[in-house]
C-alpha cells in the first residue's frame, strides 16, 4: 500500500541536505562503475579512439529514468520491491528473481576480487592474492560496524571522489584532442564495434543496479526517517557514473589508439601509461582501478545478499545479521574463485549471462509496470514522459537479452 507522505519541501534546500540526497545514487554509481566496465571503456577507447563516446550517453540517459523510477518505488510504498513483486506476481516470482539477481551478483563477483588485487599488486609489485585476502577481509569487517548503510554511503562517496580525481588526473595526461572528443559524442557505429557498444550498454545500463536503488532510499530513511519526504538525486550519480565511463574512454583513445596497443583486461591501460607519461600517470589510473574495484566488491555483494535475503523471507534491512552473512557470502565466494583461478572462468561466465537473460527483462518489466500503478505509488506513478522513455528503455533491454542468447547459443 502506498504511504501518504506530507507535501515536498518548497524552501530551498541545504548543502547539506543535497549531499545526503546524493548518497543512494552514488552507492549505485560505485557499485555499477567496477573493472569491467572499465575494461570495456578503455576497449572502446583503444579500438574505436573517440567515436563511441555518444553511446555512454544514451546508456546513462535509461540508466537514469529507470534509477529515478526505482527511487520512486521505494518513497510510495512501506515495503521492499521484491515484496510489491511478491504481492503482484506470486511468492515463485519473488523468489526467482531474488535468486537470480544473487546468482548473477555471485558469479561476476571474482572480477571485482581481482580488479582489486590487480590495481594494488600492479602499483607495488607484490602477490595479487595477499591483496584480495587482505581487502575481503576488510569489506566483511565493514558489514559488522555500526550502522552498515552510513558506512557504505560514506564509503561509496569518498571511493567516486577517489576516481573522479585519479582519471581527470590521467586525463590532464594523456592530452587528447578535443575536437575529436566533440565529434564522439555524434551517433556513429565504427565496422566491428556492435560487440563493444552491446556490451557496454549492457553493463552501464544495469537494471539490478536500479532496481537495488529502492532498497537504498528505502535503507536512507529507515536510518534517519526526516528524510522521507526529500527528494533523492539520482540523476548526479548517473551522470558521475558517465563522466568517469566517458574519462576513460578518453584516455585510451588519446593514449593506446594511435599505437594500435590492445585492452584484454583494466589493468592494461595503466602498463601502458608508465612508459609514455612515466610511474605516476600509471599510479594514477591503478588508483582508480581499485576504487572501481573495491566499491563493486563492496557493492555488488550487498546487492545479491540483500536480494537473497529478500527472497528467503529474511527480510532487506542491511542491519539484519543474516543479511549481513549473506552479503559476506558472496565477498568469499568472489575471492575463493578470484584465488584459485585468476580470473572470473569461462563457464562462470556463460552462467551468469544464461541467468542475466532470465532475470533482467522479467526485473525490467516488473519496475515498469509497478512505477504506473497509481494504487501503489500514488503520486509517485511515472509521468507520460517517464512511460515512453521506459518503454524505449524496455526495448534496450529485450534487445541486449536477445542479442545475449545469439551469442550463447548461436554462435
Amino acid at each position: 500500500m502506498p504511504t501518504q507522505p506530507g507535501p515536498g519541501r518548497t524552501s530551498p534546500r541545504t548543502l547539506k541536505a543535497w549531499l545526503s540526497s546524493l548518497g543512494p545514487s552514488i552507492i549505485t554509481a560505485a557499485l555499477v562503475f567496477g573493472p569491467s566496465k572499465m575494461t570495456i571503456t578503455s576497449k572502446m577507447g583503444a579500438e574505436y579512439g573517440y567515436s563511441l563516446l555518444w553511446i555512454i550517453v544514451m546508456a546513462i540517459f535509461f540508466m537514469i529514468i529507470f534509477t529515478a523510477m526505482s527511487a520512486r518505488i521505494g518513497l510510495a510504498t512501506n515495503q521492499s520491491l521484491l515484496a510489491t513483486i511478491r504481492q503482484k506476481w506470486g511468492n515463485p516470482v519473488a523468489v526467482a528473481v531474488g535468486i537470480g539477481v544473487f546468482l548473477v551478483a555471485t558469479s561476476f563477483q571474482a572480477g571485482n576480487s581481482v580488479g582489486v588485487g590487480i590495481s594494488i599488486a600492479e602499483a607495488t609489485h607484490t602477490p595479487v592474492n595477499v591483496w584480495i585476502g587482505l581487502f575481503t577481509v576488510l569489506g566483511i569487517s565493514l558489514l559488522f560496524l555500526k550502522s552498515f548503510y552510513k558506512v557504505l554511503e560514506k564509503l561509496m562517496i569518498m571511493l567516486v571522489g577517489v576516481m573522479l580525481v585519479a582519471f581527470i588526473a590521467t586525463l590532464t595526461f594523456s592530452g587528447p584532442d578535443y575536437g575529436e572528443v566533440v565529434t564522439g559524442f555524434v551517433p556513429s557505429l565504427p565496422v566491428g564495434s556492435l560487440g563493444l557498444v552491446i556490451a557496454f550498454t549492457a553493463s552501464c545500463f544495469s537494471i539490478v543496479g536500479a532496481f537495488y536503488q529502492s532498497y537504498l532510499v528505502q535503507e536512507r530513511v529507515r536510518v534517519n526517517p526526516k528524510v522521507r519526504d526529500e527528494k533523492v538525486d539520482t540523476v548526479t550519480g548517473m551522470t558521475l557514473m558517465g563522466l568517469m565511463s566517458a574519462t576513460v574512454l578518453v584516455c585510451a583513445a588519446a593514449v593506446l589508439h594511435p599505437k594500435g596497443i590492445k585492452v584484454t583486461s583494466a589493468s592494461d591501460m595503466g602498463k601502458a601509461l608508465e612508459p609514455i607519461f612515466g610511474q605516476y600517470a600509471s599510479v594514477l589510473f591503478l588508483i582508480g582501478l581499485f576504487g572501481a574495484s573495491f566499491s563493486s566488491l563492496v557493492g555488488n555483494a550487498t546487492v545479491g545478499g540483500t536480494l537473497l535475503g529478500d527472497a528467503l523471507g529474511y527480510g532487506s534491512q542491511l542491519g539484519s545479521k543474516r543479511v549481513k552473512y549473506l552479503i559476506a557470502l558472496v565477498m568469499v565466494f568472489g575471492a575463493s574463485i578470484a584465488m584459485i583461478f585468476g580470473k572470473l572462468p569461462l563457464d562462470l561466465i556463460i552462467f551468469a549471462q544464461s541467468i542475466t537473460i532470465l532475470v533482467v527483462p522479467f526485473i525490467g518489466v516488473a519496475m515498469y509496470t509497478i512505477a504506473n500503478d497509481r494504487r501503489i505509488m500514488g503520486r509517485y506513478a511515472n509521468s507520460t514522459a517517464v512511460k515512453v522513455a521506459g518503454a524505449l528503455g524496455l526495448l534496450v533491454i529485450f534487445g541486449l537479452a536477445l542479442s545475449n542468447v545469439n551469442q550463447l547459443f548461436f554462435k
